[in-house]
Formats: C-alpha cells, sequence, structure tokens
C-alpha cells in the first residue's frame, strides 16, 4: 500500500515500483493497493482534487509496465461510498483479510475499519527521525498508530530500540532497471534532484533543539563544493529566489527545472543515466540525529553504476567508503572524494554498481524485511 497514484512523483512512483518487482521476483502473488481520504494530486493541473482520473490512468499504465494487471486498486475514500478503480472495494477488503502481510511503505497509509481487519500490516518508514521523538516526547496518536502494526521497519539503520521495537531496512533497488548500457559522454557532471520548499512540513523540537526536514540549509552549508572541486554540479530543483540562484550560479552550480523529471520516471530514470555521478546533502533531521538513513535516490545512481557523494548520516559504519560511494562530513571530503573519482573514475562506476547489487538489490531487502517480520 502506498501513494504513488495521489502523489505520482518520479521519485515516489520508482520508490513503490522497488518493492512491487522485489516481491514478484520472489515469488509472491502482489497487489498495490492504495486507499486514502487524501485527495490526489494531478502534475498537468498542479492541484489536488476529488478527481482520481489521472491517479488511476498512471497505475493502469504502470501496472502494464511493471506486471502487476489486474492486481490494482484505487478506493478514493474521501468520497461517499468509497468508489474505487482497477480492483473493487469487494476485492480490496477480501484482500485485507486474506493477504499474508500489507506493507505500509513510507508509513503514510491511515487505519480504516476495512484494513484493520488485518494483523498482518508492516509499517516501513523512509523518514526516520519524526515518529521517533514523537514517540519519546509521548504523543498518544503516534503511539497507538505504530502499535497497530505487525512490525516496525524504518531506514533509519541507526535507530535503536526503546518502548517499540524498530527494525533497520533500507530502499530496495531492482538494479537492473537501472543498469546503463553506455558510459555517460564527455560533458556529463555531477548531478541530483532535490525539493528546494519542504522545511516546516515536518520540522520538530526535541529536547529544546529544533531538526529541520530540509536539504536547503545543508546545500547552501556546502554552496562552494563545485570551484573548490574544479567540477559542475547541476540540481534539478525549484529555487524560486533570483538573488540565490545567482549565488548558485557564481558558485559553479547549474540549476534545472525539475518539472519533467518529476512528471516523467523514465526521464528521471535518463537523467540519473546521464550523469556522471550525484553529488548530493540529507535533510538536516536525518544528519544531527546520525540516523543512518540512505536515500532511495542516490540508490538509483549507485544502481546505474555513477559514484555518489553525499552527506553522511551514519550510514558508513554499515557500508560505503570503499569506492563508488563516499561520505562526507567536511568541504575537504568532497574535494578529496571527487579527486578520487577522476583518478579512476572506471573504477568507481564499477564499486559503485557493486554497493548498488550488494546493499541495495530489491530481492534481498525485502527477503530480510519479510523473514524478520514472520509473515
Amino acid at each position: 500500500m502506498g501513494f504513488m497514484g495521489s502523489c505520482p512523483i518520479a521519485g515516489v512512483i520508482w520508490q513503490h515500483i522497488h518493492y512491487i518487482v522485489g516481491l514478484q521476483r520472489l515469488g509472491h502473488e502482489v497487489y498495490y493497493i492504495e486507499d486514502s481520504a487524501r485527495l490526489p494530486y494531478n502534475p498537468e493541473t498542479f492541484d489536488t482534487s476529488e478527481d482520481f482520473q489521472y491517479a488511476a490512468g498512471l497505475l493502469a499504465r504502470l501496472s502494464r509496465e511493471f506486471e502487476f494487471q489486474g492486481r490494482w486498486g484505487f478506493c478514493a475514500r474521501y468520497l461517499p461510498k468509497n468508489p474505487t478503480a482497477g480492483l473493487s472495494i469487494q476485492k480490496i477488503r477480501q484482500l485485507y483479510r486474506d493477504a499474508d502481510a500489507i506493507l505500509n511503505v513510507c508509513g503514510t497509509q491511515e487505519f480504516n475499519d476495512d484494513l484493520l481487519t488485518s494483523d498482518r500490516i508492516l509499517y516501513v518508514e523512509s523518514d526516520p527521525g519524526v515518529e521517533q521523538i514523537k514517540v519519546d516526547k509521548g504523543v498518544t496518536c503516534t503511539r497507538q498508530y505504530l502499535r497497530r502494526h505487525h512490525a516496525l521497519f524504518t531506514f533509519g539503520e541507526n535507530v535503536g530500540t526503546h518502548s517499540l521495537k524498530w527494525l533497520p531496512t533500507r530502499q530496495p533497488v531492482v538494479t537492473d532497471l537501472w543498469r546503463a548500457t553506455r558510459a555517460p559522454g564527455s560533458a556529463a557532471i555531477f548531478t541530483s534532484v532535490a525539493n528546494w520548499s519542504t522545511s516546516g512540513l515536518k520540522d520538530i523540537t526535541w529536547r529544546r533543539k529544533k531538526y529541520l526536514w530540509s536539504k536547503s540549509l545543508e546545500f547552501l552549508r556546502f554552496i562552494g563544493a563545485p570551484k573548490a572541486c574544479g567540477e559542475t554540479f547541476e540540481l534539478a530543483t525549484d529555487v524560486s529566489d533570483p538573488k540565490l540562484a545567482a549565488r548558485f550560479a557564481r558558485s559553479g552550480w547549474r540549476l534545472t527545472s525539475p518539472n519533467q523529471l518529476s512528471v516523467d520516471y523514465w526521464s528521471y530514470q535518463k537523467y540519473i543515466q546521464r550523469s556522471k555521478g550525484e553529488f548530493t546533502v540529507a535533510k538536516d533531521q536525518y544528519v544531527r540525529l546520525k540516523t543512518g538513513w540512505f536515500s532511495d535516490r542516490s540508490a538509483c545512481y549507485l544502481a546505474a553504476g555513477r559514484p555518489v557523494i553525499t552527506q553522511e548520516t551514519g550510514f558508513t559504519r554499515i557500508y560505503g567508503q570503499n569506492g563508488g560511494l563516499f561520505g562526507f562530513k567536511s568541504l575537504g571530503e568532497i574535494v578529496e572524494a571527487a579527486k578520487e573519482i577522476r583518478l579512476d573514475y572506471r573504477k568507481h562506476c564499477r564499486a559503485a554498481a557493486e554497493v548498488g547489487r550488494e546493499v541495495f538489490e530489491a530481492s534481498k531487502v525485502v527477503a530480510s524485511l519479510l523473514e524478520r517480520a514472520g509473515v
């Protein structure tokens, strides 16, 4: 269960597809369901509304491309009588009763009476920090929601167990879907994709310190990285302030619109495959809380055989730092990583692909998740 139809952004779509295909390749019968009281977003009109035609059309197309035809459903829980597209409400209710496991991907699924007939719902959290802090602060509704799950998984691989048992996991990636057929061109540069204006959505205060759900301040901390590395970096993002955009340009950055990449998941894939590699930062929360979180998008760069330079969140205590993937805490470490990649680019491309296969391969990640969940 997820939200790739109602939030049809390329990165979100790929997050869900990797679970679907990974489970299929393990031999499971996989269904995809959206069942929410939230209004769906339409990227063609840039608005939310009760109309779910775009979401339904997208899910139908994805089901044909990734072989889950006849196994998807969209329930508009926000409308009277709960109309559906794809599977009927009767079939969806049957799946809730009979499924061996229900994956609450990204942990955003609201409960309803139909869904609560299952006792095999697995919480798969992609944004660690906020929920753990709410539990620590004694937020009753958060505790009750989490306890209703059969098992709790988090991308925060360093998150400990306190009053709730958290199990570490990471974003699965079907690596052969990302394998590039050729090396990037001579003009290829380091790139990344980011939403610039997210702070405020999940910002949280804990023990008198505020933690931001935003990358923007982290990018600004390292805005001088391209010039220091002697490279050009490109960021597909939505910086609307002309003065800030000019500051990026003076610092060796190219800013490009993320709109086409966000809507077209195949264009998003090609953008990654044509890049020299990725340079990116992590959200303030992930960095300062040392969660061990790692980006689903960065995992796709690795799967494509593209080296990644990314901000340290504590993930290097588990993997990375052996070529192809570099965690950094300082500008000097960024410069050193870029230098190493330049000195033997092919070696680091091979190493990146190996990290993708060894650490993020979907069949490994989801098999481990199901085994530890005991379903």
